[in-house]
């Protein structure tokens, strides 16, 4: 029963994420026509959406099988915030550099100190906070 409603779960969430995907699309083809050197904003692979969704999601919820259709939104909103921001290789370096850097000596330093880290530590701030007041996320 754990497999079905999980299965069920992540379905959901691909398809909000498919749907997503679809209109970002589309409104990114409109923006192109009107302006030529208008950012590639859906870069993001529908895999990594959709583990960013899943992750935000058990953050707030506690886990995925508490899932309510308000948080749903509010995570995947989230994520097209962020990609209006950052290009996926961008976001990608930055959940990188954070996730080694938090290990513990020199070893984690390599992560930590050069600027390249701090620069992309920073901007993905930056995206989370945007993401955060434009899709009302707690």
């Amino acid at each position: 029963m754990k497999n079905k409603t999980l299965l069920s779960i992540l379905s959901i969430a691909l398809i909000m994420t498919l749907s997503g995907n679809a209109l970002a699309a589309k409104k990114t083809k409109k923006a192109a026509k009107t302006t030529p050197t208008a950012p590639l904003m859906n870069d993001y692979p529908t895999r990594d959406r959709v583990e960013y969704v899943l992750n935000c999601i058990a953050q707030k919820d506690g886990n995925l099988s508490k899932m309510n259709y308000v948080t749903q939104y509010a995570c995947g909103c989230k994520i097209d915030k962020i990609a209006e921001k950052l290009s996926f290789a961008d976001f990608e370096a930055a959940k990188t550099f954070g996730y080694l850097s938090k290990q513990a000596g020199d070893a984690g330093g390599v992560f930590r100190d050069p600027s390249q880290a701090k620069d992309l530590k920073t901007r993905m701030k930056e995206a989370e906070e945007y993401a955060q007041h434009s899709c009302f996320v707690k």
